[in-house]
């Protein structure tokens, strides 16, 4: 069964950084699109970000985190990682990460097949 975890979060000060990674143990990360997203309850969940597979270099990221948060992949340790600078009050969530067998790089929750259960992520004004 393919399974992700997500850790990293925590309690932060506005302005403050945190890096959030994304681990998988029974698969290799680097075959699948990984996608980052966050929800707060009551709310619809964002597509924050995403990276293509190994094999391309496809990056995209949601007005609301670019220049702020950077993905990228480490496959030695079979990771993924969202560095998240500068963060907000308003980026308090809950932050998963997913993985898809498609090709594209998409931020649309839809298209993910695997999900972690979470990290959360709290920032202080």
């Amino acid at each position: 069964e393919v399974q992700l975890v997500e850790s990293g979060g925590g309690l932060v000060r506005a302005g403050g950084s945190l890096r959030l990674s994304c681990a998988a143990s029974e698969f290799t990360l680097d075959r699948y699109v990984i996608g980052w997203f966050r929800q707060v309850p009551g709310k619809e969940r964002e597509g924050l970000s995403c990276i293509s597979r190994s094999d391309d270099t496809t990056i995209y990221y949601a007005d609301s985190v670019k220049g702020r948060f950077t993905i990228s992949r480490d496959n030695a340790k079979n990771t993924v990682y969202l560095q998240m600078n500068s963060l907000k009050p308003e980026d308090t969530a809950r932050y998963y990460c997913a993985a898809t067998t498609m090709m594209l790089c998409s931020t649309y929750w839809i298209y993910y097949d695997y999900w972690g259960q979470g990290t959360q992520v709290t920032v202080s004004s």
